[in-house]
């Protein structure tokens, strides 16, 4: 059936994992757009000539949806793995932020050796005024490199120092997303302290379980991993139980064991 509120979207979320707001085509990972409308759906109502006019109303429900989620805590969501905007269930979010080895306090970031100075300096405009949107941060910092603050709040999703935390309307154009400090926004689920391998499984799992079968470069694509280092994961899996290695026409593969 097609998800059809708000709260079981969350739901959606919560059980497939990790998921895109909608499809990519080179990712093994659902898609909250799949669930919402039905196979083969446009996403725009068009009119003769095949140009689109607006959003469907699925559509419009997905465009709200994926900053709602995280407005009202149901799901994380950012490009938290690489460029796709994901959403990720909750309960996954001591298993990432894991991997970034930081202490989970509001300040850790200031000790992060993969920040740069711009991306301190963004955060730390985050931490003192709350969540803000791009062009209040850049309003903060006293600076017009609209490019430099794009690229700096990209780095710390990625680095989960930073997350969406719902969108603002503007006076033009789109909406804006509002960046919040990761750990401000999701402690209560932070609470847990997994040691970084076991959390590279865990996520691994919630990959695999939704994708049914995938490959190494699947994973590795999906979370933003090395090839070797998400075969590694992937054979522990399979040691574990939780997974089938097989060979495909020539291709390794792995088959989740439920």
């Amino acid at each position: 059936m097609a998800i059809a509120s708000l709260e079981s979207a969350a739901k959606y979320v919560d059980r497939v994992g990790i998921a895109v707001a909608w499809g990519k085509a080179d990712l093994v990972l659902p898609s909250l757009w799949q669930g919402i409308s039905e196979p083969g759906a446009d996403w725009a109502v068009r009119d003769e000539s095949g140009k689109a006019t607006e959003f469907t109303p699925e559509f419009r429900r997905l465009w709200r949806w994926k900053d709602e989620l995280p407005e009202r805590r149901l799901a994380c969501a950012g490009k938290h793995f690489g460029g796709a905007a994901l959403l990720i269930a909750p309960r996954l979010l001591a298993d990432a932020y894991a991997l970034t080895g930081r202490e989970g306090t509001a300040e850790d970031f200031r000790d992060d050796p993969e920040l740069e100075a711009l991306d301190r300096e963004v955060a730390d405009a985050v931490l003192e005024n709350g969540p803000l949107v791009a062009p209040e941060i850049r309003r903060v910092l006293g600076t017009s490199d609209r490019k430099a603050v794009e690229r700096a709040i990209k780095r710390l999703h990625r680095r989960f120092v930073l997350t969406n935390a719902g969108a603002t309307e503007q006076a033009q154009g789109w909406s804006a997303i509002r960046h919040d400090l990761f750990v401000r926004r999701w402690k209560r689920w932070l609470r847990r302290r997994p040691e970084e391998g076991r959390a590279r499984e865990v996520l691994a799992l919630a990959v695999l379980q939704a994708a049914g079968e995938l490959s190494a470069a699947d994973l590795a694509a999906a979370l933003k991993w090395r090839r070797k280092q998400a075969a590694s994961v992937l054979a522990e899996l399979a040691r574990l139980g939780h997974a089938e290695e097989l060979e495909l026409d020539g291709y390794e593969l792995w088959r989740h064991r439920g």
